[in-house]
């Protein structure tokens, strides 16, 4: 449990005198109070009160295991024929008179703030508590970034097992099957998402999915992945070649490299987000392929493989000390190739520091 953050979230609350706020992403949850569980269709809250101590919320079959991950507060449990947020709303009334409240807007969706607002009709749900929150996650404790270094060595060794289980008609699936197998029997719990491969003409679709589709020599392969280390992420990419590949391939590998190592290098505390996606842009842009780099630059990284904040364009947001993200610039160009090459890392006094090193040169097997 985060006893601090859940502190400085109470101290928020006070202030801007509200009842209390109700979150909803379980990633939050599992931030501030280190139960991790994904609900899926079902509900779970965590309560935050001005006036009464915070409890948790979910499904019954639950609230074992959000006593046992050492919460140290009520938890509530529902069961599933009944209606879960008429129970959420009993229990905020049991512990509390107040009737405003700050909500996840990004997460809640609208049928289910209805179904809030319906359960509890006389309340006020106008403030959104998700900015508070992702200030909370911005900058990582020392342990945080021990933890998304341990999962950045395991992310290493699922590159290196996946470059060794290419073979000349082998499918995406099937090496990826290899990676994830490997990696579990040696004691990692989970990958961070859904590992990516993408062979040649394949990888020209940055948001694919791995497939059934084999590799030939004379391909380039993509490799996107990442691993969980004690509830924190790692994210990386590389793209290696499969025989010899074609000058194209190599001219974009060559400019993708040169990107993402400028704004690696060139990152620094103080500069803004927007600078930093621009550095790497404009590699690209100079090159002729500025058309083909068609996303953000990085995103946050910490106990979600995706959070807060962006590192694109438009945002002013200066990177301070502690910040964790990715660097993954990219060139995609439809029935050619596509080539991406990310690390992870943390800023520190003297610049970014990466959570992976695998060699990103163009490595062929």
């Amino acid at each position: 449990m985060n006893t601090e953050k859940i502190t400085t979230l109470t101290a928020w609350i006070e202030a801007q005198k509200l009842s209390g706020a109700i979150l909803t992403d379980f990633h939050s949850i599992a931030y501030l109070t280190g139960f991790e569980s994904d609900p899926i269709e079902r509900v779970l809250a965590l309560v935050i009160l001005s006036d009464h101590e915070p409890f948790l919320f979910g499904p019954a079959l639950e609230v074992h295991s959000m006593t046992a991950s050492g919460w140290p507060f009520p938890a509530f449990g529902y069961e599933d024929q009944e209606n879960p947020w008429q129970q959420l709303v009993h229990h905020i009334k049991n512990a509390t008179r107040g009737q405003s409240f700050a909500i996840e807007a990004d997460n809640l969706t609208l049928a289910r703030f209805q179904l809030l607002q319906d359960a509890f009709s006389t309340a006020t749900f106008k403030v959104d508590v998700t900015n508070q929150v992702n200030q909370l996650r911005l900058i990582k404790t020392p342990a945080e970034i021990q933890h998304m270094a341990a999962a950045g060595r395991d992310a290493d060794r699922a590159f290196n097992i996946g470059f060794n289980a290419l073979k000349n008609g082998v499918s995406e699936l099937d090496v990826v099957a290899t990676i994830e197998y490997k990696l579990k029997k040696t004691g990692v719990p989970a990958m961070s998402f859904e590992t990516l491969l993408q062979f040649g003409k394949h990888a020209a679709d940055p948001h694919g999915a791995t497939s059934t589709r084999t590799l030939k020599s004379g391909e380039m392969a993509l490799f996107d992945l990442g691993t969980m280390s004690e509830g924190y992420a790692s994210d990386a990419t590389r793209t290696v070649a499969f025989g010899n590949v074609d000058a194209k391939a190599r001219e974009i590998h060559a400019i993708t490299l040169e990107a993402q190592l400028t704004a690696q290098s060139q990152a620094k505390i103080g500069m803004t987000a927007s600078e930093l996606d621009a550095i790497a842009r404009h590699v690209i842009s100079k090159s002729g392929y500025g058309q083909y780099f068609v996303h953000r630059l990085g995103h946050g990284l910490g106990s979600s493989v995706h959070e807060f904040p962006s590192i694109m364009a438009g945002n002013d947001l200066t990177l301070q000390e502690g910040m964790a993200f990715s660097i993954e610039p990219g060139i995609y160009i439809p029935g050619i190739a596509g080539v991406r090459i990310e690390d992870s890392g943390y800023m520190s006094q003297s610049g970014f520091v990466p959570f992976t090193h695998t060699p990103k040169d163009l490595l062929q097997f």
